[in-house]
């Protein structure tokens, strides 16, 4: 498990205090956990003491004689639980990035017990009691913004989790939502279990024909930290099935790869998701009924901005009609292209992106292997350094003294311009069998300054890039890049987080306008200012030419319909799997068959297949984070083409004022404001979403 030593686990095992790491002070450089130190079987004792812990500190707040005030029940609430969160911190974080056999028995088991610990607080009546006494008198309190802010929010997060339920129904939901940690947990687990299990070895004579020269290096890396030296794999790994089904002339294992991916979850067996995503959706429903709402959809929407499912649809409708018709006539050019070569096939959607590449290096004369190699991560990481020092004051200074969960984990000191220490930012790049799929941004510690001392947040970048072989450098695609600064933009909406209290710190704010930071910041490295000064030959050190970079900006929104179409059909299943009632998923309910009934009802284009297929849809169904809200990504992006255009419109792409409103406003603020203000004091105004039709070319 690289920096986290895979001891033997026994859960019946007992070890001394003294030498669990989370029963003592962190002597590590800002505070980052001991990685090298921290064995399996040091966590749940740390979670077992952190939520006795944790039900004292609710004790206490319950016990309290004084009247309930914002100081006796909000303040405690915020500051409860510390050893838990610094648990909770370092667990879920490994459990995703550099997980084992003994780490996932651990989730397995302390999950749903986390889930019964949180929910129980949540329908504490002597607590809920005192919060409702500080919230009746809130008009009469002479709160801040952000303490108003934390204390409405507050009591909305007990209602919304049953605080005025019958005890009745409040344990019959606390057996839902321990019931539902258990699913999740089990879900992910089945999925990375079907991505690790999959490798197709390839004859190195017959099988790596059209595979460009750093592809065919990241086939045998891959082999290699497998053990199999000398061969060449694919895995199921974003950063090599996609590549993989651009470039193989190999039809047949093209097929063969597409199939496996597409599959993941649901291959029968003990790692097969379609019983658990059947019951998940079943759960929700009957939470949301005892909840009062309509559907789950209802229940999750009501506290972001989009606020009612008939919302999403209006915006899922708008786009999908136009992408539709667009991946329609993009798929006449890929069958043409079929043609032109002697083809006598109908494309298919393992064709797809093969074939479009072939179209693009036609009409754009762009092969995505000619822009590789100006696309070095070290270079791609140092654009997102400097873009973020010249709008924000930021510098980063690489550490070689932190403690570190795997050897090829990189670490930064984060200064603004004051030399105020910011954040520690972690960088985990590459793809390993320990590693969940996917991109996603983290902490290990969050920001807070409810004491003497500002406490800083620890922030982690996770992604999944195919590592070049030994003494070679990792080339990006396009979309790995634009992934990088994706990841970056959540990072610093984690990193500039100021302000007071925990719970609204960072990207705590609402699930459609946490994503608004990082799209936002995508744009930056499609700009000719940045690539002209980080695009630069991995060999040669010389930067993209100038008519290299003239095409692909003529190529900016090529393939528009067809990611447009595999992303809004994704968010139409998510949406219409938790619009449904109790009573409509019955003994036999069949997700891939309602997966496949929405598809067909929407017009779905036979040749092109969800951007995540229900059975291994983990935004959606290993926990509820973007359950009903895979939408948010759209919605997010009829806010960033708007707020990028807020700097366009200055003519320089990094001016100040606009730059210090992002900040101002946005960065720093977590969610101190509703993100309609929050966007509108940054903005002046609330975008249309024909800006975001407009940025994809789909007009």
């Amino acid at each position: 498990m690289g920096g986290l030593t895979p001891h033997r686990f026994d859960q019946e095992a007992t070890l001394p205090d003294e030498i669990n790491p989370f029963f003592q002070t962190w002597n590590t450089p800002f505070g980052v956990a001991p990685f090298p130190d921290l064995r399996p079987e040091h966590f749940i004792p740390a979670f077992e003491r952190g939520m006795a812990e944790h039900d004292a500190d609710i004790d206490a707040i319950v016990a309290n004689a004084e009247p309930p005030s914002f100081d006796t029940v909000i303040v405690p609430l915020e500051r409860m639980g510390a050893l838990l969160r610094r648990v909770n911190g370092v667990f879920w974080n490994l459990s995703g990035s550099n997980t084992n056999e003994a780490i996932q028995a651990v989730e397995r088991e302390i999950s749903p017990r986390l889930a019964r610990h949180y929910q129980s607080i949540a329908v504490n009546a002597a607590l809920f009691r005192k919060v409702e006494a500080v919230w009746n008198e809130r008009d009469t309190l002479a709160l801040d913004e952000e303490q108003a802010r934390v204390l409405d929010l507050t009591y909305e997060g007990f209602v919304r989790d049953g605080a005025k339920l019958d005890p009745a129904d409040k344990e019959r939901l606390t057996t839902i939502v321990e019931r539902l940690a258990t699913l999740g947990t089990q879900f992910s687990q089945n999925v990375l279990s079907d991505e690790k299990s999959y490798r197709l070895v390839l004859d190195p004579e017959t099988d790596l024909v059209g595979l460009p020269p750093a592809l065919v290096d990241a086939t045998a890396q891959a082999a290699s930290e497998r053990g199999l030296d000398g061969q060449h794999i694919v895995t199921l790994s974003r950063s090599l099935v996609v590549p993989f089904l651009q470039y193989s002339s190999r039809r047949d294992l093209r097929e063969k790869v597409f199939a496996a991916w597409i599959r993941r979850g649901e291959n029968g067996g003990e790692a097969d998701n379609l019983a658990i995503v059947a019951e998940t959706v079943k759960l929700r429903a009957e939470r949301a009924r005892l909840l009062g709402f309509e559907t789950f959809a209802d229940y999750k929407l009501q506290p972001v901005m989009a606020k009612t499912p008939e919302a999403v649809q209006a915006l899922l409708d708008r786009v999908w009609e136009r992408a539709r018709i667009r991946a329609e006539q993009e798929e006449v050019d890929l069958q043409n292209a079929v043609r032109a070569e002697g083809g006598n096939f109908t494309i298919a959607a393992h064709d797809w992106r093969y074939y479009s590449e072939k179209v693009r290096k036609s009409q754009y004369d762009i092969d995505e292997a000619e822009l590789k190699p100006y696309l070095e991560l070290g270079n791609v990481i140092a654009a997102a350094f400097d873009t973020a020092h010249r709008l924000f004051g930021l510098t980063f200074t690489e550490r070689h003294d932190i403690p570190l969960y795997h050897p090829d984990v990189k670490s930064f000191s984060v200064a603004d311009r004051t030399g105020r220490h910011v954040a520690l930012f972690l960088g985990d790049y590459f793809a390993r069998p320990s590693k969940r799929s996917g991109a996603w941004n983290s902490s290990f510690r969050s920001q807070e300054h409810m004491g003497v001392e500002d406490i800083r947040p620890i922030v982690v970048n996770v992604m999944n890039f195919a590592k070049g072989g030994d003494g070679e450098p990792t080339l990006l695609s396009f979309d790995d890049a634009r992934t990088l600064f994706h990841e970056f933009g959540h990072a610093l909406h984690t990193m500039l987080s100021d302000v007071t209290y925990p719970s609204i710190a960072g990207t705590s704010v609402p699930r459609d306008f946490v994503e608004f930071p990082s799209q936002l910041y995508e744009h930056w490295f499609m700009r000719e200012e940045v690539l002209r000064r980080f695009a630069l030959h991995a060999e040669t050190g010389v930067p993209m030419p100038e008519e290299l970079l003239a095409r692909v900006k003529r190529a900016r929104n090529f393939n528009q319909g067809f990611s447009t179409v595999e992303y809004c059909a994704s968010a139409i299943v998510d949406l219409d799997f938790h619009l449904l009632r109790e009573d409509e998923i019955t003994e036999h309910f069949d997700p891939v068959a309602f997966e496949r009934r929405v598809l067909d009802r929407i017009g779905m284009p036979n040749a092109i297949v969800m951007r995540h297929r229900t059975p291994h849809f983990t935004h959606v169904f290993s926990g509820d984070g973007y359950s009903s809200g895979y939408y948010s990504y759209l919605w997010s992006e009829v806010l960033d083409a708007d707020g990028f255009a807020a700097f366009e419109e200055t003519g320089d792409i990094y001016d100040q004022e606009t730059a210090d409103r992002l900040y101002r406003y946005v960065l720093s603020a977590g969610d101190t404001r509703e993100p309609d203000e929050a966007y509108r004091l940054f903005r002046g105004r609330m975008p249309s979403v024909d800006t975001l039709i407009e940025k994809r070319g789909l007009a």
